[in-house]
Parts: structure tokens; C-alpha cells; sequence
């Protein structure tokens, strides 16, 4: 009755008999009192939903395996650590009623209390320094004595972030004859640049998975019709050139279709290539590809233009791959450039070039939430007094040992004000990122941030790619700070940038199927056909469909977790196409003047089809340094010709733009 008595206090109200018997068990099993086991309740309900959870008695019983859950996971954890100390032996265990002879409910039984502690002072008294990874899922019905840590991979960036050597380094660039940034010596009044979004940014804001299936087919269709009639115009071919590539015949036809895998789930290799065509062209029909003599470059989701036969009926025969047409470049009038110009001339006369910064997410080592290389950018770009900030998420990474846990309760600063038990991931950004921002600000105030948001951000609510912007408000930015779209084309001056953090070059490294034409000499470059293959889609994302999220790069392991039988093991997120709106990553009339598109693989700074494209790579990787991108772009100078023909003239930022890839 007194137990009762006390539920009913803490949970204030009158509980039913069955719910009270059943919490009355859970604080004799783990040594609770009612105001423990109401806090455990709250827990419970904000971690499942306050709408979904009542205090009915199914739902307690879930409650309470939970929390036997939770103590297995903690006390597994405990049988994986290695302890560096010197061997002792064990006292022989005590049985009898009440005994815990394997340790497992941590001295919270009845006949043996202990000392209360926090989650906190038991991770630290339990030393998970040496976690099992969570894909070890052997022996796991054998008691945790049996269980065995393995060795941890070896990790490639052995020198942490602060013991780093090559601060300022430069990796790799282009334009090295013309000057570098350097801070300016009087700091500018106003912001020197203007910005104009290329795209119709309320079409991001769509309802993510409500995708149809008829509309998605209808978008990969449409792809397809659109890309007949540039090869029709551009090679100046009449309607009757064009076929059905999966009808047998003799004549010889140009085919425009997709290419993919014979196999849903295989590998794309010269002998499983297929071409899907259109339904207007060919009724959707796939037919196996045969290069015969014919180079080729191909990844799935690639719209090509092949010219062959298909006498037998069992496979197209290729004879030529026609090009695809290029997109023009940007231009602008005489007098925008002066425009443009003039906000760069300061009151002596001279025209400053423009100081700009890339840089790409995580940007923070896999060991803390310090963010020690974002403030190192920070502090560059305060020194220089940079013009332009351009910082890629992802910013918060769902794939952080410590953010996919959700335990930042070690991992705060020490002087933050917000409670970590509390605390929401718009207050642990207006904290990492925001306050650092803002004190960047304070130093530069003519200086423009643009934030580009990651599918692998955890403040975003936009799920899918094409990615909505943040909530722009709700995290505090000052007015200084421009939030845009993924991907987004935006115009700094009369610059134009493309801009994708979804790792399309990743992606087409595994997937990409190349052959040089025969008897041509072999120099590949592969960074630069992989970026080309971006540029002549015209898409920031052409690949289709994207790598499955098994095959992808495990994330970090998250310290003391340990999989529960039958569980689901934790997947990296992956790209999330939403296929009904991939037209917002389509380019519209131009291809952009720079094009960066942020990748784990290489950094790498280089002209492709008359574009600066630029990969900055991340700026932390794992448990180190990783790099930026620095730009710094001359003033646009007219010859007489092009000032007295007064029409628009292309922008030539790959000739003016001096660009150097840096180890933070």
C-alpha cells in the first residue's frame, strides 16, 4: 500500500491496479524509488512521443523492456572493455537469494545497494573506451563474461586535429601566377557583393514522401524526351534518324535512352549494360548494349545518344556515341559588369579582387563536438577579411558517433547555458554554430555566409533531395548569414555557382563503366571525366539509382553501443532522392561559371568544358585535418571590341579566378 500510495504521488494521479503492480516490480528489480521510476517515465514518453504513449498497462510493460534493455546493453558493454591495469583475481562471486553473480544489474538489486550514480559517473567508472563495433553480432546468447572486444580498424589519419603540422598547405590549384588573397588594408564600408538565387526557391519547400508512382516514371520520361530533341537539334537529324533500339532490323537508327543494370540489385559492367528507352520512343523497353570497337564512359541514370543496329533482336550494336550538346556559358553586359566592378573599387580608385572561402562539412573530428576546424576557417577568414563564405553542410552530422547517440550531456562546452537534458538540436546549433558565426560577424560585418544544408544534417526536417533551406529564423543567424537550397544556383556579382553537397562524385567513381575509344593513348584523368559527366547531364545529380545504402561507407560506431538480437544495424543515410522532383537539380539555361561539388574523394581544383569546378573536400576528417577551397577573382576587364559591340560577353571566371585547395 505504501509503494502505491507513493506511485500515485509522483505520477499524480490514482493508477490503475494493474499499472501499479507493475511499476511496483520495476522498482524491485532495479531498486528504484516512485520518483525514480517517474523520471524514468518521462524519459520514455518524450523519447516515444508524448500523443502516442499512455499509462495504460501494454504500455508499461514495453516501459519496462526498455529499461531491462538498457541495463543488457550497459552491462554487455561492461563485459567488452579491456582494462590496461594489471591482472587480478576475481573474488568468487556470492550466491544466495538476491545474488548478482554476473554483476549485471550493477549493484541495483535489493539485497546488494549501492551508491547511487548518474548516466555520466557510470560510463566513466565503466571505461567504454574500447567499445564492441556494432556489427559484431556473434555469441550474443552467451553471458557478457564470454564476450570479447575485437581490435579496432585502423584508422588512417593518425595525427589528431590539434597536433597537426601542414596548417596552410596547399594541396592543389589553379591560376598560381596570379596574387593570393591578402586581408585588404583599410576593411570595406559596405558588403561588395549582391547575391540573386538562378532557381525558384518555394518549389523546394514540397511535401517530402508523398511521391507517386506514375509521377516519378513520368519525370524519368520526360528526361529522356528532352535530351531526343537536344541531339535532334543539335546534330541537325531528321525524325525518321530516330527508332525503337529493342525492334529488330537492319537499318541503322540512333537510340536515346537511360542506362542501366540487367540486374535490380548488380553492379553496372560492360556486360549488363542495358538502354531503357522512353515510352514515346521505344515503350520503356530495355535492350542489352554491345560496344564493339566504340569507347565509352557510362554510369546508370546517364542519358546517351548511340547510333547502331539491332539485326537480331537480342542486343543493340553500338557504332558511334553521339555527343551531347554543350550548354552556353554565362554572359552579361558591359554595363552589369561594371556594376559588378564598381562595388569592388575602393576609394582609392583600384578595383580589389573578391576573397572567397569554400569549405564542407563535418566540421568537427569524429572524437568530440569542439568544432576546433571550423573555428580555424573562422578565424582565416576574420584575418583576411573575406568577402564570401561559402560553408556546405552537413553541420550537425547525423552520422557523428556523438549526434547519432544523442548523449551530449560530456560533449558541451563547459561555459554553455543550455541543459543537455533539455537541450534540442536548434539549441545545440545556436550554440556550435551559430555563436561562432556571429562572432565572425562581430569582426567582419561586410562579409556574406552562405550556408548550403546536407540531407545528413540533423536540424534539417527536409528529408529528401532536392533539400529545402533551414529554419533560418529559429536558429538565430544574424542578417549576414544567407541560407539557401540543395542544390542551388547563385549568382555572387555576376559569378555564377553551382552548388550540390550530395557526393555525386562518390557515387560515380563506383558506379562508372569507362573504356578509351581504341588505339587513342591512354591519359585519364579521372576526376575531371567524372566532373564532366556532371556537366553534360546537366544535372547536379544525374545518377540513377543511387548507390543502396548497404553498400555505402559504414558511419562511426557510437561508443557503448552494442546491437540487440535481431536488430537493425545502423546505415549511413544515402542520397534520399525524391524522384518526382528531380527537375530542381536540373540546369535551366547555363552551366554554371563555378561548380562545387563537395566529396570524400580527392580534393581537387580544375577547368572542365570552360568551368572552375572545385572539390574543397571536408574540413575535418574522422579524427583529423582535412581541407578548404580558397578563391580569389580578378575584376572582369573588356577589351574595345567587346565595350564598343555592347553585347553580352561570357564571365571567363576560369581565366581571372586564382584557386588553391588548403589544409586547414
Amino acid at each position: 500500500m505504501a509503494a502505491t500510495k507513493a506511485l500515485n504521488s509522483a505520477f499524480g494521479t490514482e493508477l490503475p491496479t494493474d499499472v501499479a503492480t507493475e511499476l511496483q516490480h520495476i522498482m524491485r528489480l532495479l531498486d528504484f524509488n516512485a520518483q525514480d521510476v517517474f523520471f524514468k517515465w518521462e524519459s520514455y514518453v518524450l523519447k516515444m512521443g508524448v500523443e502516442n504513449t499512455k499509462l495504460d498497462f501494454p504500455t508499461v510493460r514495453d516501459f519496462k523492456k526498455d529499461l531491462q534493455d538498457t541495463l543488457e546493453r550497459e552491462s554487455r558493454a561492461k563485459g567488452h572493455v579491456v582494462h590496461n591495469t594489471a591482472k587480478k583475481t576475481a573474488p568468487t562471486p556470492r550466491g544466495g537469494n538476491g545474488g548478482d553473480v554476473f554483476g549485471m544489474l550493477d549493484g541495483m538489486t535489493a539485497a546488494t545497494p549501492g551508491p547511487r550514480m548518474s548516466n555520466a559517473a557510470k560510463r566513466k567508472a565503466n571505461n567504454f573506451d574500447t567499445p564492441a563495433p556494432k556489427s559484431t553480432k556473434s555469441r550474443l546468447n552467451s553471458s557478457p563474461a564470454d564476450h570479447k572486444t575485437p581490435a579496432p580498424p585502423r584508422d588512417l589519419q593518425t595525427v589528431a586535429f590539434e597536433d597537426r603540422t601542414n596548417a596552410g598547405q596547399i594541396v592543389e590549384g589553379i591560376n598560381d601566377h596570379l596574387p593570393a588573397a591578402t586581408a585588404p588594408s583599410d576593411a570595406p564600408n559596405e558588403a561588395r557583393v549582391k547575391l540573386k538565387a538562378n532557381v525558384e526557391l518555394p518549389k523546394f519547400a514540397y511535401k517530402t514522401m508523398a511521391m507517386k508512382l506514375s509521377e516519378a516514371s513520368e519525370i524519368l520520361d520526360e528526361r529522356i524526351d528532352g535530351f531526343t530533341d537536344l541531339v535532334q537539334s543539335h546534330h541537325k537529324l531528321p525524325d525518321s534518324a530516330f527508332g525503337n533500339p529493342a525492334a529488330q532490323s537492319t537499318a541503322e537508327i540512333v537510340a536515346v535512352g537511360r542506362i542501366a543494370c540487367d540486374q535490380p540489385n548488380g553492379k553496372l559492367n560492360v556486360a549488363s549494360v542495358v538502354l531503357e528507352s522512353s515510352r514515346r520512343m521505344g515503350a520503356g523497353l530495355r535492350i542489352p548494349l554491345k560496344f564493339e570497337g566504340v569507347g565509352y564512359d557510362l554510369f546508370p541514370g546517364k542519358i546517351v545518344a548511340l547510333r547502331g543496329t539491332n539485326v537480331s533482336g537480342e542486343y543493340f550494336s553500338v557504332t558511334e556515341v553521339l555527343p551531347t550538346p554543350q550548354m552556353p556559358v554565362p554572359a552579361s553586359t558591359p554595363m552589369e559588369l561594371k556594376v559588378h566592378k564598381d562595388r569592388l573599387t575602393g576609394p582609392d580608385g583600384e578595383a580589389r579582387p573578391l576573397s572567397m572561402l569554400l569549405a564542407s562539412g563535418p566540421y568537427t573530428t569524429d572524437t568530440d563536438l569542439s568544432f576546433a576546424p571550423l573555428h580555424a576557417l573562422l578565424r582565416k577568414a576574420a584575418d583576411q577579411k573575406t568577402d564570401v563564405l561559402i560553408l556546405a553542410g552537413p553541420f550537425l552530422d547525423l552520422e557523428h558517433p556523438v549526434i547519432a547517440s544523442g548523449d551530449f550531456e560530456d560533449h558541451l562546452p563547459s561555459d554553455a547555458t543550455i541543459e543537455p537534458d533539455r537541450a534540442t538540436l536548434t539549441d545545440v546549433f545556436r550554440l556550435l554554430i551559430t555563436q561562432p558565426l556571429q562572432q565572425l560577424v562581430q569582426a567582419v560585418p561586410t562579409i556574406t555566409i552562405i550556408l548550403v544544408p546536407s540531407i545528413r544534417d540533423a536540424i534539417s526536417k527536409h528529408v529528401s533531395w532536392p533539400q529545402d533551406r533551414f529554419p533560418r529564423q529559429a536558429l538565430g543567424l544574424p542578417k549576414q548569414v544567407q541560407v539557401v537550397t540543395n542544390p542551388i544556383l547563385l549568382s555572387v556579382n555576376e559569378i555564377m555557382f553551382g552548388i550540390s553537397t550530395q557526393d555525386i562524385l562518390s557515387e560515380l567513381r563506383r558506379e562508372n563503366v569507362y573504356q578509351g575509344r581504341k588505339g587513342a593513348a591512354f591519359a585519364d584523368d579521372m576526376l575531371a571525366r567524372l566532373t564532366s559527366a556532371v556537366i553534360d547531364q546537366r544535372h547536379f545529380f544525374p545518377i540513377f539509382p543511387p548507390q543502396a545504402r548497404e553498400g555505402l561507407p559504414k558511419p562511426a560506431g557510437i561508443a557503448g553501443e552494442v546491437p540487440e538480437p535481431g536488430g537493425e544495424e545502423r546505415l549511413p543515410v544515402g542520397a534520399s532522392l525524391e524522384l518526382g522532383y528531380l527537375q530542381l537539380g536540373e540546369w535551366l539555361n547555363v552551366k554554371p561559371d563555378v561548380l562545387v561539388l563537395p566529396s570524400v574523394l580527392n580534393p581537387f581544383a580544375k577547368v572542365v568544358e570552360g568551368v572552375t569546378c572545385i572539390n574543397p573536400g571536408t574540413l575535418s576528417k574522422k579524427r583529423g585535418a582535412g581541407t578548404y577551397a580558397a578563391l580569389n577573382v580578378q575584376p572582369r576587364k573588356l577589351s574595345d571590341e567587346e565595350r564598343e559591340a555592347g553585347g553580352a560577353v561570357g564571365h571567363n571566371v576560369y581565366e581571372r579566378a586564382r584557386v588553391d585547395v588548403v589544409r586547414i
